[in-house]
């Protein structure tokens, strides 16, 4: 799978971002919650972004 960056909060990689993929999917990158009570499957997880992210994203027209 092909992910371009759209947007983020650093340029180290090793924070909250937004990917496009070349399935025309978004991927989000962020800190894995874990203590949120919800039955998720094996195969899912959850993952915490910023609101300001999405709204840039937005904002941006990158989605």
């Amino acid at each position: 799978m092909k992910l371009t960056r759209l947007v983020g909060q650093c340029d180290e990689g090793e924070c909250p971002a937004i990917y496009m993929t070349d399935r025309g999917t978004l991927a989000v990158q962020g800190g894995r919650l874990a203590d949120h009570g919800l039955d998720i499957p094996a195969h899912e997880t959850l993952v915490e972004v910023p609101v300001e992210l999405i709204r840039k994203a937005v904002r941006d027209n990158l989605i």
